[in-house]
């Protein structure tokens, strides 16, 4: 292992991204290549399009069929499609192999630029108006690259069966969980499953707006909206965030006299086996993975009533 890979590995609100590209084309012989990134951790390899064109019979028009790769058969997706992007059709486009959430996942590409590393505090909150398949902005050199949503465009195809309610006998307190996930779809699926569970639930967007409201309410801060509130029982947080990621939060919360007593869950589609090392690293006192999703109020409980 390098000194590279220790600092990445030991909370330093640190990622590497693959910058790659998509081209436009505007009409008239005119292009122009769109920036995008995705976290280093989720890709596996980077391949050459082996000629794959869109299925006029596919279940939804992103689909642009599988490929044989070594032992899998991996289905491939057009991000150009997704995006609403008229792709300008060149050579040399390439295919993005990725794994995360227990899935391996082509998706296509114009081109690959490079791999930055760069901080969390440098990622940029998306506008609005750049949809939901954008979760953050990086400034590099004269470009702003967008981070892609991945786990977003593969759970709109595939949201995967329905949970059943939670029919268990709700706990005589209600404890609260402070959950930290700056996926807008993601926050109203773990909040709403966790209120069903009995807890209550507070949002926040982001590791630093996570780790502001807990050290002013240690500190006896209060608000108008928040007024008098304690600390609370858990905290849920994702792994990859703006500003500050999760490895960063559970880091500084553990460290911190006041919140190092907190339990803390990593919820992320980066748990893995090859990753839980970096989770136990900053003290995390559990991990779920995100098709873990039915786990989640049960482990949540474990720990409440194990402290």
């Amino acid at each position: 292992m390098d000194h590279a890979d220790i600092l990445l590995e030991s909370g330093t609100n640190e990622l590497e991204i693959v910058e790659f590209h998509v081209l436009e084309d505007l009409g008239h012989g005119e292009t122009r290549a769109l920036a995008f990134g995705v976290n280093v951790a989720k890709v596996l390899e980077i391949i050459e399009n082996p000629g794959l064109s869109p299925l006029s019979s596919a279940p939804h028009p992103c689909f642009l069929g599988t490929i044989p790769l070594r032992e899998l058969v991996l289905p491939v997706l057009d991000l150009a499609v997704w995006l609403d992007i008229t792709r300008a059709r060149t050579p040399g486009e390439v295919v993005l192999v990725t794994r995360f959430n227990s899935r391996t996942t082509g998706f296509l590409a114009s081109g690959v630029t490079q791999i930055h590393r760069v901080g969390w505090g440098s990622v940029e909150a998306p506008h609005r108006l750049l949809g939901g398949c954008v979760t953050g902005l990086v400034h590099i050199e004269d470009r702003f690259v967008q981070m892609i949503d991945l786990e977003r465009i593969l759970f709109e195809l595939d949201p995967g069966p329905d949970e059943e309610p939670d029919q268990r006998e709700k706990p005589a307190r209600t404890y609260t969980v402070l959950l930290a996930e700056d996926s807008a779809v993601m926050r109203q699926m773990v909040s709403q499953r966790l209120t069903e569970a009995g807890f209550r639930v507070i949002l926040t967007g982001n590791g630093d707006e996570a780790l502001t409201l807990l050290r002013a309410t240690a500190a006896g801060a209060t608000s108008e909206d928040r007024p008098g509130e304690g600390l609370p029982d858990v905290v849920v947080t994702d792994v990859e965030m703006p500003l500050l990621d999760g490895y960063t939060l559970t880091r500084r919360i553990k460290e911190d006299p006041d919140l190092g007593a907190l339990p803390v869950i990593l919820f992320s589609s980066l748990v893995n086996e090859d990753l839980r090392h970096k989770g136990r690293a900053v003290g995390a006192d559990a991990q779920i993975s995100k098709p873990e999703f039915g786990r989640l109020a049960d482990v949540v409980r474990s720990l409440i009533e194990k402290r």
